[in-house]
């Protein structure tokens, strides 16, 4: 988004606190709208861990106005695309559709979050239904270990719970617990509507207004503190698999640390695409994983970098010991000029192509609001990008990469494999 382009972004602040943005592309045919609630699984109570996502679900189980299937109906009969998803730290509806039915879909959305019935037959049907995603995860080897990795690593802490909940606190869920968590959490402060496309924006706020203005003003803002990291060695046996997964990794930089570039780019260095040390090393030299990479999650006051792997039993030592090598060598080796420059190329390839769709601008613009309270043009991110020095790679390496921060998670056809965190050494 260069500093010309910011000029067709536009931000209001209804009376009672909800923030309404649009980005006028004037060249596309089409937009995308979505409504952003800020509060979501790092929110919730332990006993109700899942309600974020369960919520989610339940908004398009029936409303005041409309039943499931004509939920559903609304937006494919005009040939757009309706969804939801539930992170961590957010919960988004959103809808794609040609600019002439902006007015539908908005409808549709805010009928969504406005007036969800969470009608008791369908709550205990839904149960079953998320019941069974939780099976799918624990059923994919990937996410499990990740899920296992994260848990441990922050333990007892939101951010370290799975955001679909467990078996237990899922089928607790009744419709007063719902609606009680849906009315303190879905008001006008901690939600932020964006549309991205062929938009005018001051009709737009008008949709939004009519909608939303009646909502009372009040400050149901989350209290949430940063975790505190307790790094842990956790072993899962899985014998029906055939490969051991592993997830191997230490606490990082939030979403708005100025230490961010430095790790981003340390982290595309180590295992970020075909080219990054991890995949040439494991992959292409050793030939000991198929897949293996890095990946930095950050979160408003915390984030986490951390490395995937699966392979053989017999190559799991081989494989902790060539990626723990990786960790020391961006330590003590300040990463050659033209590989920082390629891996400053990549990032600010992998950012632009991402802004190249209206889905795409409407999640950004969203996630800068949200995180920032303002707007960041290419130009910005691109200067600090290019400020990061070698020296700052490698000092970004040497805080991450101590034997004690690690944390580790495997899961699979261990057959004896017991690390020590003396074997974490790097």
């Amino acid at each position: 988004m260069t500093a010309g382009e910011l000029a067709n972004v536009r931000r209001d602040r209804l009376p009672n606190g909800l923030v309404v943005i649009t980005e006028r592309m004037p060249h596309f045919r089409s937009v995308a709208v979505g409504i952003w609630v800020r509060r979501a699984s790092r929110d919730e109570p332990p006993e109700f861990a899942g309600l974020a996502h369960f919520i989610e679900h339940m908004v398009f189980k029936g409303t005041e106005r409309r039943s499931a299937e004509e939920i559903a109906r609304a937006v494919d009969s005009v040939g757009g695309l309706l969804d939801a998803f539930t992170t961590k730290e957010t919960v988004c509806f959103n809808a794609r559709v040609l600019d002439e039915h902006l007015e539908l879909a908005f409808d549709v959305l805010a009928d969504l979050v406005r007036r969800p019935r969470f009608d008791p037959a369908e709550i205990e049907r839904e149960k079953q239904v998320v019941l069974e995603e939780i099976k799918m995860d624990e059923d994919s080897p990937e996410t499990l270990v990740n899920e296992l990795f994260l848990q441990n690593l922050w333990r007892e802490h939101p951010l370290g719970r799975p955001i679909l909940g467990t078996r237990e606190t899922v089928s607790s869920f009744d419709r007063d617990t719902l609606r009680r968590w849906f009315e303190h959490w879905y008001t006008p402060d901690n939600l932020v509507i964006v549309a991205a496309g062929n938009v005018e924006h001051d009709r737009f706020v008008e949709m939004v207004a009519r909608e939303f203005s009646d909502l009372p003003a009040g400050r149901n803002g989350s209290a949430a503190t940063p975790p505190q990291p307790q790094p842990a060695l956790v072993l899962r046996r899985k014998r029906e698999l055939e490969q051991v997964h592993l997830c191997l990794g230490v606490p990082a930089c939030g979403a708005t640390h100025p230490q961010r570039f430095a790790v981003a780019l340390a982290n595309t260095i180590l295992g970020a695409g075909m080219s990054s040390r991890l995949f040439q090393n494991i992959r292409e030299r050793q030939g000991l994983a198929y897949s293996v990479g890095s990946d930095h999650v950050a979160y408003r006051d915390a984030g986490v970098l951390s490395v995937y792997a699966g392979t053989s039993v017999q190559w799991l030592e081989r494989l902790l010991q060539s990626v723990l090598e990786e960790f020391r060598r961006m330590k003590q080796e300040p990463v050659g000029e033209e590989e920082l420059h390629r891996a400053r190329q990549q990032l600010k390839g992998s950012y632009t192509l991402s802004l190249e769709t209206p889905a795409n601008r409407m999640a950004n613009r969203a996630r800068q609001e949200l995180y920032f309270g303002r707007f960041l043009t290419l130009e910005e991110i691109f200067a600090a990008i290019d400020a990061v020095t070698p020296e700052q790679v490698q000092q970004a390496a040497e805080e991450l990469f101590t034997a004690d921060r690690l944390a580790l998670a495997a899961l699979g056809p261990l057959d004896g494999f017991q690390p020590t965190r003396e074997i974490l050494s790097c």
